[in-house]
């Protein structure tokens, strides 16, 4: 009787010093994560858009991202045969233009081609007549216009018709760019112009 007595005690024993060797392992993990809590993963929030580049606009005259500062700007990706959404995109900033009044010679839009085979100089000078004349067309070489499309994160393709001819999917996103040329981010110009003015007249 005796012996069983005292099995049961150890078990018991046992049993107890296996709860307390528990907790204690419990205590231990949770102080150390209340002492050393993960590591926070941070980020400046400034969006890698933007960068160097050499084209030329609707005069021919050379043009580097160094026209981006003095100035905010409105940067939009298109090309000349687009058959709505560039023209809808740059009648829209011309509006946005004439509302800013005075203020718009402060204010610049670059419309840069992703279509630089059929976009020369002329072609660009011709089409941006019917738009606010603040608006510079760019364009270059495929090579040139390869790099600012790296730069500002744009997607284009040629899309081949039936006719032989082809059109152009792109980006249709218009940037807002600082005085100092750094992008602030993607700009609404379909509100009223009146709207889109008095957001642009922040960065003048």
């Amino acid at each position: 009787m005796s012996q069983i007595k005292l099995s049961q005690r150890t078990k018991i024993i046992a049993l107890f010093c296996a709860f307390a060797a528990g907790a204690l392992v419990m205590v231990t993990a949770v102080t150390m994560l209340v002492g050393n809590p993960a590591p926070r993963v941070t980020s400046t929030g400034t969006a890698a858009v933007g960068g160097p580049f050499k084209l030329v606009d609707q005069t021919g005259a050379p043009v580097t991202e160094a026209a981006l500062k003095g100035k905010p700007s409105l940067i939009f990706f298109g090309f000349t045969h687009c058959p709505d959404v560039c023209p809808t995109a740059l009648f829209e900033m011309s509006e946005i233009l004439t509302a800013l009044g005075p203020d718009a010679d402060k204010a610049q839009v670059f419309f840069v081609s992703v279509d630089p085979e059929r976009d020369t100089p002329e072609t660009l000078k011709s089409y941006l007549s019917s738009f606010a004349p603040q608006i510079r067309g760019l364009t270059g070489s495929p090579e040139a216009v390869d790099v600012i499309k790296k730069e500002y994160r744009v997607y284009s393709r040629k899309v081949p018709l039936t006719d032989g001819d082809y059109t152009m999917d792109h980006t249709a996103v218009v940037y807002l760019m600082d005085k100092s040329g750094t992008f602030v981010a993607p700009f609404n110009s379909k509100r009223p112009p009146a709207e889109a003015a008095a957001e642009l007249k922040r960065y003048l």
